[in-house]
């Protein structure tokens, strides 16, 4: 499915696109119209989110966004990622790195939203289970290194590119994902709520979102895990449409039980962040005590990539975290060859992880664009010291929807909701 073209139309043959695209799937001769080869593409939308004349453009589903909210007979639910807190503010004149989930709240309310949610909390979910995952290979002596999976771009790189490693790949869902399969099932049970009732959108700094919600592994019982994706873009343009004044609406904040989260939830914006929160998890299951230090420094950063040794107890794990997919490469080429001795790698497909995804404002200019990133992660950080919980096992509410639904992480339930198969995409060139 394409989720990412360029028109031919609009394209002044800038080439900022090919320059940006980590894997060569944009392509064409300075001032002639750029293609794109669908065939390596994986939707990560960085050609949209630098491209300066908008002919690089994302599949878009405002319109049935809008539709679906003038339904009354429809429930309205809506998740938010942990890095639209500190960009959306930045399509209304706001400074870059501005935080404003209760603001994001308030306004999603005034849209028409019944649900109020935060991404955050799936996102501490998946540290649980990613978590509880990596420890019990951990426990069984492997497979090595185990790769993240929240990323759909990086996922699907690995489908077409290298189809063999497949059974490195955490089988979690993302959080986006994992939150829709809740909405579905916990929520709809819980309230009563008929499944065909229930509409499902995810705001999201992402274009690769869009097609990973249309997966077919995504779907139960013939209902999508996720009704819609639109990216930071599309929800400040649906915003201004509405002739809503952003930067005057007071704070809100999001509804329980899926707007409670951690710091460790929040961190999922920003490259190293997945990693941080799924270590955060092991430390306190494989010591069972609070932890001394909420940070770990060296995955944090911006390098493409980025290593260290984590000793927890008596156990020395070698991690490593890769910010954008040209880089990830030379290290699945040394795991193929079995030279490789991690046991950890976190991948983002764009760089600096989520706060840089493709459907974030555009930012064409790379000075200015390197500036901006660098304030979203310093909001990110400091957004997260202040929340009373860092780590997702210490939520209230992970730990009910454990008790009182899943069973705990990776029960038979969690795996049936949370967990998923990919395919091998592998494509052949003549």
């Amino acid at each position: 499915m394409a989720i990412v073209e360029i028109n031919k139309e609009l394209c002044k043959g800038c080439t900022l696109c090919s320059q940006v695209c980590g894997i060569g799937a944009c392509f064409g001769e300075p001032l002639i119209p750029h293609e794109i080869d669908e065939r390596r593409c994986i939707n990560c939308g960085q050609c949209v989110v630098t491209c300066p004349t908008g002919a690089a453009s994302d599949l878009s589903e405002l319109e049935r966004v809008k539709e679906v909210l003038e339904d009354d007979s429809v429930v309205k639910v809506v998740q938010c990622a942990p890095a639209l807190r500190v960009s959306l503010g930045e399509e209304f004149g706001m400074e870059a790195g501005s935080i404003v989930p209760g603001r994001m709240a308030s306004v999603l309310r005034k849209l028409g939203f019944d649900r109020v949610y935060d991404t955050c909390f799936a996102a501490d979910l998946t540290a649980m289970e990613e978590g509880h995952e990596f420890l019990e290979r951990l426990e069984r002596g492997g497979p090595f290194p185990m790769f993240t999976s929240c990323c759909p771009a990086w996922v699907l790189y690995m489908e077409k590119n290298y189809p063999e490693l497949l059974p490195l790949l955490s089988s979690c869902k993302s959080p986006q994902q994992m939150f829709g399969a809740l909405v579905k099932a916990y929520m709809a049970e819980r309230e009563g709520i008929d499944k065909d009732k229930i509409f499902l959108l995810s705001a999201m700094p992402c274009t690769a979102k869009k097609y990973e919600a249309k997966r077919p592994e995504m779907n139960k019982d013939g209902y999508n895990d996720v009704d819609a994706v639109l990216t930071t873009r599309e929800l400040a343009q649906l915003i201004k449409e509405k002739q809503i004044e952003f930067t005057d609406l007071p704070e809100e904040n999001f509804d329980v039980p899926f707007g409670l989260y951690t710091g460790a939830g929040v961190l999922f914006g920003t490259s190293g962040g997945v990693m941080e929160a799924a270590l955060r998890t092991l430390v306190k299951k494989l010591t069972g005590k609070p932890l001394k230090n909420i940070t770990f420094e060296p995955v944090r950063g911006a390098e493409g990539v980025r290593e260290a040794v984590i000793g927890i107890e008596n156990r020395k794990i070698k991690v490593a975290v890769v910010s954008g997919i040209k880089n990830v490469a030379p290290l699945l080429e040394d795991i193929r060859k079995g030279f490789s001795d991690y046991h950890f790698i976190e991948v983002m497909a764009c760089p600096d992880g989520c706060i840089g995804g493709g459907g974030q404002p555009r930012i064409p200019k790379r000075s200015l664009r390197k500036m901006v990133l660098k304030k979203r992660e310093k909001a990110i950080y400091y957004y997260e010291l202040g929340l009373p919980q860092i780590a997702a096992v210490d939520n209230p509410f992970i730990k009910a929807l454990y008790t009182e639904f899943l069973g705990g992480p990776l029960s038979e339930k969690s795996h049936e909701l949370l967990h998923t198969v990919y395919s091998d995409k592998k494509i052949f060139f003549h």
